[in-house]
């Protein structure tokens, strides 16, 4: 029997813009990606851009995800926030209602859901905010899978209640000891040479592991790589990621 290729998914954050304010280039990522985590409105994004990105995604098959956030459009859902978890399990409710109308006009729907910013990096620890994540997917009514950081309280909290996990890395961020994201307040939390971006998604990708900012070797095994496309020169870079995985042998596909 011939050996099976390494799979993996490329996931990037889409949609968010805001009114005449633009910020991805959603028409060239939704050329390189397989995932499309959709701002849903409440950290970024709008419907008349929801719809929008549905209908490109839809149009090229790839994965209409719903990321939902704090509500904080200022801060760009990035900054630390006390959300009470009835408030919070209905905001995400709210959140993947929203995107799945235009998904499901555009002929597909919402495939899996991924926290964004703040919301993402609570939900590794905190076990109520995660919670309150999972409730508010279960009270959207459908058991959709959750895109996260493996070992969190988020996929804890997630496959308690039965909903599928996938789990996430990052080549273009810094990562601890401990297999946690360094925090964006800590200089080098973002990883921009592109070259040490394309080998980091090769080692993730077929090698399973990534170099933690001290030096150590993380074991990581990951269903779904991010590139985040808010940064400069996000089409190029994910170009060039998607490009290096498809030489090394690597396929390319969404896993919902």
């Amino acid at each position: 029997m011939p050996e099976q290729r390494p799979a993996i998914d490329l996931n990037a954050d889409l949609g968010e813009g805001f009114g005449r304010w633009s910020l991805t280039d959603d028409d060239a990522l939704l050329t390189v990606v397989t995932s499309a985590n959709v701002a849903c409105g409440f950290h970024a994004g709008d419907p008349a851009t929801m719809r929008r990105v549905c209908e490109l995604a839809a149009a090229r098959g790839v994965a209409i995800g719903a990321q939902v956030g704090y509500r904080d459009l200022a801060g760009f859902g990035r900054r630390a926030m006390d959300v009470p978890a009835p408030e919070l399990a209905a905001d995400v409710a709210y959140q993947i209602g929203a995107l799945d109308l235009f998904a499901r006009a555009a002929g597909a729907g919402v495939a899996y859901v991924k926290p964004h910013g703040a919301l993402y990096n609570r939900a590794v620890h905190d076990a109520g905010q995660a919670a309150a994540v999972v409730e508010g997917i279960t009270l959207a009514g459908r058991p959709l899978p959750v895109l996260g950081l493996p070992g969190s309280r988020l996929h804890e909290a997630a496959a308690a209640a039965g909903l599928p996990t996938v789990a996430e890395a990052f080549a273009d961020r810094a990562y601890t000891a401990a297999g946690t994201l360094v925090p964006r307040t800590e200089p080098g939390a973002v990883v921009t040479d592109p070259d040490t971006v394309v080998e980091r998604s090769i080692g993730i990708a077929r090698d399973h592991v990534i170099t933690s900012r001290d030096g150590q070797r993380i074991a990581v095994r990951a269903g779904s790589l991010c590139l985040h496309g808010d940064t400069d020169s996000a089409t190029d870079l994910a170009r060039r990621v998607r490009a290096a995985l498809t030489a090394a042998g690597i396929t390319l596909e969404r896993f919902a």
